[in-house]
């Protein structure tokens, strides 16, 4: 059995990208943003994502720009390590190795070489708290260099990366926590703290929630938990400050953002409304319907753009406050997955609950969200308290031509609403469209959902099981001109002794259904719907069931209970084998013989690979993560991967990936996938898109194809020619280094002209025995009348008389002959 094995869990695809507050470059070009382990850099323009920076090890907490160089960005991380990029080139450049972990960093133009962070520390009672550190990055040609110089700014600090901020020309920093404002200055080395009640006189709460320091005035900016936004001045004298209020929000302020020039303060919150205050007027402009709560609002450097980052992992770019240009959709995350996880198996992307009374397809290669698609189709009110339609259950078929769906609303003192909705994907919108839908399929609640695709008969078969005891077969029945398309239609209806059915599946060839009826496994035959053979596991109810693939397709798997994995052999109809495992979630992939079990212990969940046919795990994987894994699934690969390790060759065909309690999105990698990862983000790329410029022609492979054809069409075939440079190692390595780590351009201006000067002295040379043999010809060539021998015409081309030549202009000719004027035609061709 192979543990761990150099297999990793990791955020590869669906990360949050709203944990932190996104960063807009200085040409409003480009917007990063932390995602995981990775820091993504999209295109403001047209959504897409450029580069992922990949090296962190856990969690990235904070992302930068460098103040010093506008095309450099810091990252920070609670794996202890601040990373600094060219984000442009997706090229790691240097990384400090700190030995505190970092839960948010700040940087300011006026404090070079410096980037304030916040870090765990440990107090003298034994407890965490959270100290303003001010790390000092050391002067080291090294690409890993050791940061060990901190001093401590400010005691006892919010881990909240809003609840700080720098204030004017970096002369102080201003920080939250509770009912406290700190302001602490650098010069002075003093700090001034400022307090609030608990709550006013009207019982509004005055926590403080996100600070703000205006740019060009001695002006801090803080939000509350009662919506209010109170602008705070002379607060370097404690018992002199003032304060102004602005309220518009009805709930607390989740953040506030002053534009580069001070004239607007942003703000947002629950409301979905984009706030903008005109400094010092009594003025407000609105942008609301946003979509969902604003969690983080940013400026662009130039003032050009601002983002919003909203509760459903949405980053919204706006101009001027008025139009939203772009919006850059991650995996929605609600409170819990009601469906399976599933994938498309058209476009091979995963399928889960996004919206509320949506589901969405989210493709975890270009981890982006590809569509929404309204389920329930009602407008969702946001109420708290109020009952409204939900998706419960969904399954494909498998083709994907169909998607099946339930969505139940329960009311209070009323009975269960349900509905079975039949979607067929239309070819011309690239999208499901409603087919059939049937109100109240069952008495009480839907318990599961399964699809089958009879080879023989091109039937489609969908069972769906209740816990008002039965499981009902919904059959497709055929096209007919009247009824004007395929419908559905209940084909049969199955119980067993009164007993209630808890999950179904079809196995791998469509020819058995199971389905288990509490402690007993019923296998249908779907053809003719009579019940074949009964499986027993007494005493506690089945509650997973999984057939087997390829190989081990004739094994049954189930979970009793919450201690016991059963493996039956359907040939002979008996117990193959047993173990005792506290299982929450067994799966089979579908495009190998492996199954995963996740196991609930210690309060972690841990993993087991394994066969049907043999009861020893080929990969266990301790604690996960914590918590119960609640939703799971095998994801095809685009490419498979080529695994030499027994323990990893799991993973070689599908990925698996699975949800936390906390709705994180976590997959398994090798280390074979973290290697290609990381070489593919380092490696530069020259395509036949680059410009023709001198540069280009320097590789040679332009030079090349226009000296084939010069050689082919060229009637001076039989005359020598001078070699073409070629490309060499340099040029290459000269052209994918990054500028900023090239030696001084009038460096290599001298080094490129001397490369295009062409030399004469080999021509020179040349010259000079040619000259000597033509003066030994025979005397019979007058020096007057020499003249070169014309070939024979071709037939169809008149012959024209020529003034014969003397003998040096025949030598300047053969000597022009011989020249390299590729130069010139490579300039026609640019």
């Amino acid at each position: 059995m192979g543990e761990h094995a150099g297999i990793r869990v990791v955020h590869r695809s669906g990360s949050k990208l709203n944990f932190r507050p996104p960063v807009i470059t200085n040409d409003s070009k480009f917007l990063l943003c932390a995602s995981g382990e990775c820091v993504k850099v999209f295109s403001t323009s047209t959504e897409e994502c450029i580069h992922n920076l990949r090296g962190h090890t856990d969690l990235v907490t904070g992302v930068h720009l460098n103040p010093c160089n506008h095309l450099q960005a810091y990252s920070c991380s609670t794996d202890g390590t601040l990373r600094l990029w060219d984000f442009m080139d997706g090229i790691l450049i240097k990384t400090y190795l700190i030995k505190y972990k970092i839960y948010s960093m700040y940087t300011s133009a006026y404090h070079k070489g410096v980037i304030f962070i916040i870090a765990p520390v440990q107090d003298s009672k034994g407890s965490e708290v959270f100290q303003l550190l001010a790390l000092h990055l050391p002067q080291s040609g090294d690409q890993m260099v050791e940061a060990s110089q901190l001093s401590v700014v400010l005691e006892d600090v919010s881990s909240n990366p809003a609840a700080v901020s720098l204030g004017r020309g970096g002369e102080y920093i201003a920080s939250i926590k509770c009912l406290q404002l700190e302001v602490f200055f650098f010069k002075k080395q003093k700090s001034y703290r400022l307090f609030l009640k608990v709550d006013n006189k009207k019982g509004a709460k005055n926590t403080f929630t996100c600070v703000t320091c205006h740019p060009k005035d001695d002006c801090i900016a803080t939000g509350h938990e009662d919506g209010k936004i109170r602008l705070w001045r002379n607060f370097n004298h404690k018992k002199e400050y003032t304060y102004t209020t602005l309220h518009w929000h009805h709930s607390a302020v989740a953040s506030l953002c002053f534009t580069p020039e001070g004239t607007n303060l942003l703000s947002g919150g629950v409301e979905s409304v984009l706030v903008q205050w005109k400094y010092r007027e009594n003025q407000r402009d609105f942008l609301p319907r946003l979509g969902a709560a604003i969690t983080h609002v940013a400026v662009s450097p130039d003032g050009a753009l601002f983002c919003c980052s909203h509760s459903d992992n949405k980053i919204t770019i706006i101009q001027n406050c008025v139009n939203v240009s772009a919006v850059i959709q991650g995996l929605v995350r609600g409170e819990s997955a009601r469906t399976d996880l599933m994938v498309d198996p058209r476009t091979k992307c995963l399928v889960l609950n996004g919206n509320p009374g949506h589901l969405q397809f989210y493709s975890l290669q270009r981890d982006k969200l590809l569509y929404n698609l309204d389920i329930v189709q009602q407008e969702f009110i946001h109420e708290l308290g109020l009952q409204q339609f939900e998706v419960v259950n969904a399954a494909f078929d498998g083709p994907g031509n169909w998607l099946a769906t339930v969505e139940e609303r329960r009311r209070k003192a009323a009975e269960l609403e349900l509905n079975l909705k039949l979607w067929a994907f239309d070819e011309q919108t690239q999208s499901f469209v409603l087919n059939t839908t049937i109100v109240a399929p069952h008495d009480s609640q839907v318990t599961d959902l399964c699809f089958c695709r009879a080879s023989d008969s091109q039937t489609t078969l969908l069972v769906s099981a209740s816990k008002d005891g039965h499981f009902k077969a919904w059959q497709l029945a055929a096209q007919t001109e009247a009824d004007g398309g395929p419908s559905w239609s209940c084909d049969f209806v199955g119980a067993y002794r009164g007993l209630v059915p808890e999950c179904c599946c079809f196995s791998a060839d469509d020819s058995l259904l199971a389905v288990s009826f509490q402690e007993v496994v019923t296998v249908w035959s779907p053809g003719s719907w009579e019940l074949l053979t009964t499986l027993s596991q007494p005493p506690k109810s089945i509650r997973n069931l999984c057939f087997g693939h390829l190989s081990c397709s004739k094994y049954l798997v189930g979970t009793a209970g919450h201690n016991l994995l059963c493996c039956w052999n359907l040939l002979t109809c008996s117990l193959e084998w047993s173990t005792s495992m506290e299982v929450t979630l067994l799966l089979a992939d579908p495009h190998s013989d492996n199954m995963a079990a996740f196991c609930w212990q210690d309060k972690c969940t841990d993993l087991f690979v394994f066969k049907p046919s043999e009861p020893r795990p080929l990969f266990s994987h301790k604690a996960v993560c914590s918590g119960k894994v609640s939703r799971a699934v095998f994801a095809p690969r685009e490419e498979m991967l080529e695994s030499c390790e027994e323990s990893s060759q799991w993973l070689n065909r599908s990925q698996l990936c699975f949800l936390t309690q906390n709705m994180d999105l976590m997959t398994f990698t090798t280390e074979t996938e973290e290697e290609k990862l990381m070489a593919s983000s380092k490696q530069l790329v020259i395509d036949d898109s680059v410009a023709m410029t001198p540069f280009y022609l320097l590789l040679g492979k332009h030079r090349c194809q226009t000296l084939e054809i010069r050689d082919k069409e060229s009637s001076w075939g039989s005359a020598e020619r001078t070699p073409l440079p070629k490309g060499s190692v340099a040029v290459k390595e000269l052209l994918q280094t990054p500028a900023h780590v090239l030696p001084p351009t009038s460096v290599l201006c001298a080094m490129f002209v001397e490369s295009l000067l062409v030399s004469v002295t080999d021509s020179r040379e040349e010259d000079e025995p040619e000259e000597e043999e033509m003066e030994g010809e025979s005397e019979e060539d007058s020096e007057e009348n020499v003249a070169l021998r014309a070939e024979p015409a071709p037939l169809g081309r008149e012959m024209v008389d020529s003034a014969p030549l003397t003998k040096a202009q025949t030598r300047e000719l053969r000597r022009l002959v011989k020249l390299d004027h590729g130069w010139f035609s490579d300039l026609l061709d640019s």
